[in-house]
């Protein structure tokens, strides 16, 4: 689990380089700057958040390994949900796509907390 997590930690942050690096140099001249901060917002909290897989990853014998999993889930989860609705808020699709981001900033949230309950759980 923890090399499966390494991999999919480090290429959601690759991504996350990617994408902020198109928002910089492609989209800026493309989009508003609102749409800009949105995009830029997505790429943030994704970055955040897989980086927070590698966390669990490093820390992995340390925590219960059943609430551990979870919060990669809700984490890989939310950056589906929160920061690719944002994306696409930003690249112009339809408003009611933006219903979609609290459900993932919802995942975020769970998932910060279900390391907390992890790391409480292993004991130590």
């Amino acid at each position: 689990m923890v090399r499966t997590l390494i991999v999919i930690g480090a290429a959601l942050a690759a991504i996350a380089v990617v994408l902020g690096a198109f928002g910089a140099h492609a989209l800026e001249q493309r989009l508003s700057e609102r749409a800009l901060n949105t995009w830029h917002t997505g790429v943030q909290y994704h970055f955040i958040h897989a980086l927070g897989l590698l966390l669990i990853a490093a820390l992995w014998s340390q925590l219960a390994t059943g609430w551990a999993t979870a919060a990669a889930v809700a984490f890989v989860t939310g950056i589906l949900l929160f920061a690719g609705s944002l994306y696409g808020l930003a690249l112009g699709a339809p408003r009611m796509l933006g219903a979609i981001a609290p459900i993932g900033g919802t995942l975020f949230i769970l998932g910060w907390v279900g390391v907390a309950i992890a790391a409480w759980r292993a004991g130590g």
